[in-house]
């Protein structure tokens, strides 16, 4: 689990300081197990000005188990099925598949959206799709148009990337800056007290003045 959570904190950073062309992808709730992700649709393909919805699930043996991924905007496409399952070896322990550590989160989505661009019609997941694919071509990348036209017109939000403030993280600054804070409040009313402790009148006319501001010098 550790392991898990240092790998997808640098993967994370990864994902905003360098996404991938056409992706972005964020923490729901600041969770590292639970993602989600936009993949625009690659242009010269009947998913061109489409932008889709993933959702990404992280196991705890991750980076030795691949994460679950499926997507939530409906996809007229071979290798994807209506519930937005996806076969692509990537996402398949070997020996079946051809997962591995060393790929990471901005690889795979860069291989979901080559997959996109270039179905798989010798592995397909819905045999209907993937029979007009191969026997009538212009029809497929009609009903391809229209699916997507209907479903997949959200904005894509390349700032939702950006990584996540994680709970832990969040507090200790936050309980950083307050300790700071407190310190030097601390701090200057101990040396108001010492400065002030002549008598009442004195503390009086001091809450009165304004603040001491250093005089302009000239030049």
């Amino acid at each position: 689990m550790a392991a898990m959570r240092s790998r997808m904190r640098k993967e994370l950073e990864m994902l905003e300081s360098d996404p991938p062309h056409g992706i972005c992808a964020w923490s729901v709730d600041d969770k590292l197990d639970d993602l989600q992700a936009q993949i625009q649709g690659p242009e010269g393909t009947p998913y061109e000005n489409g932008v889709f919805l993933l959702e990404i699930k992280i196991p705890e043996r991750y980076p030795f188990e691949p994460p679950k991924v499926h997507f939530i905007t409906p996809i007229f496409h071979p290798n994807i099925d209506n519930g937005g399952r996806i076969c692509l070896d990537t996402l398949k322990m070997q020996p079946k598949g051809s997962w591995m550590p060393s790929v990471n989160l901005s690889t795979l989505l860069t291989t979901i959206r080559l997959l996109m661009a270039e179905p798989n019609p010798d592995d397909g997941l819905m045999p209907e799709i993937t029979d007009l694919f191969k026997q009538n071509h212009a029809h497929f990348v009609t009903k391809a148009k229209e699916m997507t036209t209907q479903h997949a017109k959200a904005q894509f939000d390349v700032k939702r990337s950006a990584k996540p403030a994680l709970p832990s993280e969040a507090h200790d600054d936050d309980s950083d800056e307050a300790s700071s804070g407190s310190q030097s409040s601390n701090s200057s009313a101990s040396e108001a007290d010492e400065d002030d402790s002549g008598d009442e009148q004195e503390d009086d006319d001091l809450e009165e003045k304004q603040p001491y501001k250093r005089p302009r010098l000239d030049d």
